[in-house]
């Protein structure tokens, strides 16, 4: 009988020390994630309906949009929207489906959508079938 107590006693300091353990491995995890913060993207807060009617009837420019000419393409040092995609179908051996441009590319479904409309409307792409778009010869 003392032989089983004893069992007993040595499982709980056992399971004593590996929950201190976890404690500790659990302060270290929330250290390494609060000395390294990860830089997320935010999306932007979508326009409600009445925003975007009281703007089309005052004819006033959301903040993002004001000061700039009709049609103005942004000027940065990182490639634009239309490049990045024309880039990633270029790159592709058999055509590049919408799953791989949106994972190389990192844009959203209406941005990628947008991008491919104006890169076929240019003739800078194809699609020899539904979902897959290729550079375009010549």
């Amino acid at each position: 009988m003392s032989t089983v107590n004893e069992d007993l006693q040595n499982i709980a300091a056992a399971l004593s020390n590996l929950a201190k353990d976890l404690a500790k491995i659990g302060h270290r995890v929330a250290k390494l994630e609060t000395s390294k913060p990860v830089a997320s993207k935010q999306k932007a807060a979508p326009k409600t309906a009445t925003a975007k009617r009281v703007a089309k009837k005052t004819g006033k420019k959301s903040p993002k949009t004001a000061g700039k000419a009709p049609g103005a393409v942004a000027k940065s040092g990182a490639a634009s929207v239309l490049d990045q995609v024309f880039e990633a179908v270029r790159r592709s051996r058999n055509g590049a489906t919408i799953a791989k441009l949106k994972e190389k590319t990192g844009l959203e479904s209406r941005q990628l959508s947008n991008a491919l409309y104006k890169l076929s409307k240019r003739g800078r792409i194809e699609s020899p079938s539904r979902g897959v778009y290729v550079k375009k010869k010549g």
